[in-house]
């Protein structure tokens, strides 16, 4: 037959165990709820951004950026010097 001490450390072990097991599943899970509220965050800010730049885009058409090179030599817009950066960038 067992000793006493025996079975009190043996049930002391058991309850030690169950209450790290708790504990360590709610802390993984917590860890796992912020990780999922954080991507979710970042999608909709990524939405969001895309939303304003197509918005931007959509109520200012004529705002040109840098690489945009009118290529139609009879365009009004068309300017031969900025073709040829282009070009001389784009083929060194």
């Amino acid at each position: 037959m067992s000793s006493t001490g025996v079975n009190v450390f043996r049930w002391s072990a058991l309850a030690f165990g169950v209450f790290y097991g708790f504990s360590h599943q709610r802390t993984i899970t917590t860890t796992q709820r912020a990780q999922h509220a954080q991507h979710e965050y970042e999608q909709k800010q990524k939405l969001i951004d895309q939303a304003k730049a197509e918005y931007a885009k959509k109520k200012n058409p004529s705002v040109a950026s840098a690489d945009d090179v009118v290529t139609d030599v009879n365009s009004p817009n068309f300017d031969l010097e900025k073709l040829l950066e282009k070009i001389s960038k784009e083929s060194p």
